[in-house]
């Protein structure tokens, strides 16, 4: 296998050259020696573009290059969904897009999901099939239109999951998980949950196992197409020459991707002390998928409410406001837990910055000769992330 363009100092830039002078011939030989490719972002899009890579071409040199220590984009500072999609998410998805295109969607994150069932062993990551639950507010929509919407998107997926019935209203459960505001409830048995920090880590450890080389805490600044690859300029001072680069981190797609149109958006999440008797387990939804929920032991994790400020949540910023926390305690108190106010308290919150594309299809494609995109994962990565660097390991010609 090729191993990419030597670099002499014939052939170096002077700005290369430079660079070159600050570092040790261990480091040139070694951590700087030239790469097959090379991943921009070390969320879940970079880790399984580089796990397919590497099942793809077994000796091919990898770098995945983290602008963070941990990849705190998205990829860990989630709710924890192994998310398929929820009844009232999809109805409306093809409303917008089209039935065809919804189901394209909907194949994404299901293949996704069964990729994380094939290769990561379940205990080590928490994944509980535990299933979802949409809840569906007084007056929203008729038993007759829900029985409508449930019996159509059934049929509709039967092709891609195989199952008859993914969803079914549950309604007769409202009572005893003791939901407020509530009128229907469907269940959805193809969602489940999961650690998402250990599913990084886990997968991490795998590819550093097979030899692919982690460099955090390191940004990608700019790149510079070459006859056969490209040279790959960092924050740290160095540069690397790779066959190829692979643009797996939303933020640095607007500064090293231009034509590709990616808009942060923050999820913040909120996490309660434990609360004795809680009445249900699972994850569940509302609101076609801005709100969502699930415990995390004994305790609720709840996370959304971005639809009651688009225009503030266009943000990177990883932090949490009063108006979105406030919402979410609304939420927690008058619909989660009306039964319960007072007797928990706000332990935690957190926020992620999620890449929302001009279409909530990602961003998966060969931009340049030797660069290839993989963003706006629209913020369900956990569940698209697998079956997208399946895809992206595809574009690339070792």
């Amino acid at each position: 296998m090729a191993c990419g363009p030597k670099i002499s100092p014939a052939v170096q830039t002077p700005t290369l050259k430079y660079l070159y002078k600050m570092f040790s011939i261990w480091e040139q030989e070694t951590v700087l020696r030239p790469q097959d490719v090379v991943i921009a972002g070390g969320g879940f899009a970079g880790l399984w573009s580089a796990f397919h890579l590497r099942r793809r071409y077994p000796k091919a040199k990898i770098t995945i290059i983290e602008k963070e220590l941990l990849p705190s984009g998205a990829s860990t500072r989630n709710a924890g969904f192994a998310c398929f999609g929820s009844l009232g998410e999809l109805v409306a998805d093809e409303a917008e897009l089209g039935t065809e295109d919804m189901q394209r969607l909907v194949e994404l994150r299901y293949q996704g999901l069964r990729q994380i069932e094939k290769w990561i062993r379940p205990g080590r990551i928490d994944l509980d099939w535990c299933g979802g639950y949409e809840l569906f507010p007084p007056g929203q929509l008729s038993l007759e239109r829900l029985e409508n919407d449930i019996d159509h998107i059934n049929k509709t997926l039967q092709p891609i999951t195989g199952k008859r019935r993914t969803f079914r209203d549950v309604s007769k459960k409202r009572a005893r998980f003791g939901f407020g505001h509530t009128e229907h409830l469907v269940f959805n048995k193809l969602e489940g949950a999961l650690h998402s920090g250990r599913l990084a880590a886990e997968l991490l450890q795998q590819l550093q196992a097979s030899g692919v080389r982690w460099l955090p805490g390191v940004a990608v600044t700019a790149f510079t197409e070459l006859s056969g690859g490209v040279e790959i300029r960092s924050s740290a001072g160095f540069a690397l020459r790779s066959r190829y680069l692979v643009v797996a981190n939303n933020t640095a797609a607007g500064t090293l991707l231009p034509e590709i149109e990616v808009t942060p958006a923050r999820g913040q999440v909120l996490l309660t002390s434990p609360i004795e008797g809680l009445p249900w387990r699972g994850t569940f939804h509302a609101d076609e998928g801005y709100y969502y929920f699930r415990n995390l032991g004994n305790r609720v994790l709840l996370g959304g409410a971005r639809n009651k400020a688009f225009e503030e949540e266009r943000s990177d910023e990883r932090s949490t406001t009063p108006l979105i926390q406030g919402e979410l305690e609304r939420f927690l108190d008058e619909v989660v837990l009306p039964q319960r106010k007072g007797t928990y308290r706000i332990e935690h919150r957190w926020s992620g910055i999620m890449g929302m594309g001009t279409e909530k299809w990602p961003v998966l494609k060969a931009v340049r000769p030797h660069v290839v995109a993989a963003v706006a994962l629209g913020g369900i990565g956990v569940a698209v992330a697998p079956e997208a660097g399946k895809r992206v390991a595809k574009l690339i010609e070792l």
